[in-house]
């Protein structure tokens, strides 16, 4: 069951006033990443063949997604009426596909599976609080606010399922941290690259990653302040079976800061070498 419905918003109270330029390029390529998640519910399926509750906690899990996507889609058109969301998530299938015909996860087992779910749930809640955090339109921040409530939920529908495979896998804490990390850093690669480029073809004369993903993540990086990667790091360790609330949270927290900070600072440089 959803919590929520696409009606419910008060959508009369949009100010277009408060659209962010930046903002607005980073949520539509956001919105059909979103949509896009029925892929990864048939990649899951695949994973969990034999785990009938699991399987229809993820399908459930990929409505909720799609939602968002709509939302955030929805919004978009209100900030810029001459885009077309449905249109640009079609040329986005087109564009980027993910492999769903898999018997075993990626991850090397079930467990590390759920790790890296949990590393996505993880990345959303902290983005999209963030998000919320940052816009002046008020429509927009209680879509994002909704949103993250459901990224925070189903982070826990995949940690608790994490556990239930963990007694029979017996990953190790370091190495599950090591999974958690490494999913981590797969945010550059050609998912959000593509949906920024195919929602924002304006700004590109062709698809070049690396151009695509400076863009994307220069704008995505600035959102985040401290208070948000404190969560993230909490939530990392926790999943990793980890004190969640310690000393190494909070250096893991301010060095996770510095390190985005420059990363984003990194990004923007780029666009302007590139202008």
């Amino acid at each position: 069951m959803k919590h929520w419905q696409i009606d419910q918003m008060d959508w009369d109270a949009f100010d277009a006033t408060k659209v962010n330029p930046d903002i607005l390029a980073v949520v539509k390529a956001a919105s059909v990443v979103e949509r896009n998640a029925r892929d990864y519910t048939l990649y899951l399926k695949n994973v969990f063949h034999d785990d009938s509750g699991f399987s229809d906690a993820a399908l459930n899990w990929a409505e909720e997604e799609v939602q968002h996507g709509d939302a955030l889609g929805k919004w978009a058109m209100l900030a810029d009426p001459g885009w077309n969301y449905v249109e640009a998530f079609d040329k986005y299938r087109e564009a980027y596909k993910i492999d769903t015909e898999v018997s075993a996860s990626i991850r090397g087992s079930r467990t590390g599976e759920l790790i890296a779910r949990c590393m996505v749930e993880t990345g959303t809640s902290s983005f999209y609080t963030a998000l919320a955090d940052a816009t002046e339109e008020p429509v927009l921040k209680a879509v994002c606010k909704q949103i993250a409530a459901d990224e925070y939920r189903h982070f826990k529908l995949f940690y608790d399922n994490m556990h239930r495979y963990l007694e029979r896998e017996k990953l190790g804490r370091w190495f599950r941290l090591r999974i958690a990390l490494s999913r981590l850093m797969e945010g550059e690669d050609d998912e959000l690259a593509t949906a920024f480029y195919i929602t924002n073809g304006e700004r590109f004369s062709s698809y070049d990653h690396k151009s695509c993903i400076a863009a994307y993540m220069a704008r995505a990086l600035s959102f985040y302040r401290q208070r948000h990667l404190d969560r993230v790091t909490a939530m990392i360790l926790k999943t990793s079976g980890l004190t969640p609330h310690s000393r190494m949270q909070q250096w893991l927290a301010r060095g996770l800061h510095a390190l985005i900070s420059w990363k984003q600072k990194s990004f923007a440089r780029q666009l302007v070498s590139q202008a």
